[in-house]
């Protein structure tokens, strides 16, 4: 198994933003969003935290999903905050979603949120353990929350295989983006140790394919 390769914590160049914006990513996060239902049947509403929400197409779909809720987008890109805004005015949910530009660690207030969730994000840290301790902090007791990212391949060739097998025909700049993630994730064996470490225990994990983790329950 490979060491982790940090990769930039930001998405900060515009042209990188934009061209992540307009990337097909329809099937990985409605996926996302209807695994939240299935986790979750009794949900129905309240304050939504997405942490490291890009350019908000989970946002929106989410709150086209549960239209009690009111989602708060939080990323540390302000090019991506600025595309996610005109998607959530394009999309009519001005009113359901708010969008805001600040780093996870900086979030102020405590046992805010009735719910979170968070895709893609926990690859571009140094440090996995002020997420989880952040996210525990954030939501009520009782809390639903999902998480999913990469997980992280053998070798580089597999890494470098997967870009191959699954952004063939995406722009160059995009599958530099996703070999660079697949090197920064987390294997299974590392995200089940942080849990352990924040005692996060009762949050359990899956591997839906070959080159996803999910975790998802109820912080309490």
């Amino acid at each position: 198994m490979m060491d982790r390769i940090l990769e930039p914590e930001l998405m900060d160049d515009p042209l990188q933003a934009e061209v992540y914006a307009r990337a097909d990513f329809a099937e990985e996060n409605q996926g996302f969003v209807d695994r939240f239902r299935e986790y979750f049947p009794d949900f129905s509403g309240g304050r939504v935290l997405d942490l490291g929400c890009g350019p908000a197409d989970i946002p929106i779909r989410f709150a086209r999903l549960y239209p009690a809720c009111q989602v708060v987008g939080i990323d540390a890109s302000a090019p991506m905050i600025r595309l996610g805004e005109q998607a959530v005015t394009q999309a009519g949910l001005a009113d359901r979603i708010t969008l805001r530009c600040e780093r996870i660690d900086a979030v102020p207030g405590a046992r805010i949120a009735d719910a979170a969730m968070s895709n893609s994000l926990l690859h571009h840290l140094p440090n996995p353990l002020q997420f989880w301790n952040k996210l525990r902090l954030l939501v009520k007791p009782g809390s639903p929350v999902l998480v999913m990212d990469l997980l992280r391949p053998d070798s580089p060739e597999e890494a470098q295989a997967i870009v191959d097998r699954y952004a063939a025909g995406e722009p160059d700049i995009l599958r530099r983006d996703f070999y660079h993630s697949l090197l920064a994730a987390f294997t299974e064996d590392e995200v089940t140790t942080q849990l352990a470490r924040m005692n996060l225990t009762r949050l359990l994990i899956d591997i839906p394919d070959d080159r996803h983790w999910v975790v998802g329950g109820v912080i309490y």
